[in-house]
């Protein structure tokens, strides 16, 4: 059975609702100072066409709101928006609540498989903070594995609550990450939405663009992004599909299956697979921030 679930802005839940406090956010972390400036309005802002001060910034909220004592990344690698990501974690902690009674399930009895968990760590991070849950993350790339491994390390309350496991097949999504007795009730994925490296060079000009009002010849990304974190084989498309397909092998294991699609134009198609793969039911959760929009496609075989 189809559903579909319209939306305006961020979550109620999420507390990131309207203008970054960054006084509040520069007394939990002194440093973001030197990025903080009033723009035309008589507004504290930071340049978010910037990639130090959106790192800077990402540090500052983690800390303030979640606790994290040390988060870090390697240069160029992706820098999360993380009122988005937080979103995100809302509405599978919604979706999971609709198998609990309309109670959204804490602790960590609750296991979340998180696709490509990159360098940033953003989703278990969040998920352990706001629900408790406990979080198994997968990743192709080693260099991004090993930063996730120390960001856990160094922050106490992490330790025990995540696991990582490195995909060796960048071809594939479950197979042989997905280990015999694991039972999650939902994973999530940040896919690649690109199917090159020149088209996602277009989308940061055109992303910049929207930021500053000039498009650079040689944009320098404010949210940073290795080739693997935003190219993928037939790109977004391309990439659900094959994560479609591959669910039907491990349907016992997923309570809900759950990726973000950044294209609605998408939709159509990804429903049609799901209907091919003989899910029992499938969902589409409208997201919004600022202008940008974003949907999660959400299936099951068990719900």
């Amino acid at each position: 059975m189809k559903s579909k679930e319209k939306g305006v802005g961020l979550h109620p839940r999420n507390i990131h609702q309207g203008r970054y406090d960054l006084a509040a956010l520069e007394a939990t972390l002194p440093e973001l100072r030197e990025i903080i400036f009033d723009n035309d309005y008589g507004q504290q802002s930071i340049d978010f066409a910037n990639p130090i001060a959106v790192k800077l910034l990402n540090k500052a909220l983690l800390l303030h709101y979640y606790g994290v004592s040390y988060w870090d990344i390697p240069d160029g690698y992706l820098c999360p928006p993380i009122p988005g990501r937080a979103d995100y974690l809302h509405h599978v902690a919604d979706l999971l609540a609709r198998d609990q009674g309309r109670k959204i399930p804490f602790g960590e009895g609750v296991h979340i498989l998180d696709l490509g968990v990159g360098a940033n760590l953003i989703y278990p991070i969040l998920g352990t903070s706001l629900f408790e849950w406990n979080f198994a993350g997968t990743e192709i790339d080693l260099k991004a594995l090993s930063n996730a491994a120390a960001l856990i390390a160094a922050n106490p309350r992490l330790e025990g609550k995540i696991s990582l496991r490195y995909q060796a097949n960048a071809q594939l999504i479950f197979d042989s990450v997905i280990e015999e007795g694991d039972f999650f009730e939902a994973c999530l994925c940040n896919p690649p939405f690109h199917e090159s490296a020149e088209v996602s060079l277009e989308g940061s000009k055109r992303k910049i663009k929207n930021l500053k009002g000039i498009a650079p010849v040689n944009p320098v990304l404010n949210f940073g992004g290795q080739a693997t974190e935003l190219c993928t084989l037939g790109g977004e498309l391309g990439f659900i599909g094959r994560m479609i397909q591959e669910s039907v092998t491990v349907q016992t294991q997923v309570g809900w299956f759950t990726v973000l699609v950044s294209k609605g134009t998408h939709l159509s198609y990804l429903q049609g697979q799901l209907e091919k793969a003989g899910v029992k039911s499938q969902k589409v959760i409208e997201m919004g921030q600022g202008n940008k929009r974003s949907r999660i496609l959400a299936w099951s075989f068990l719900r």
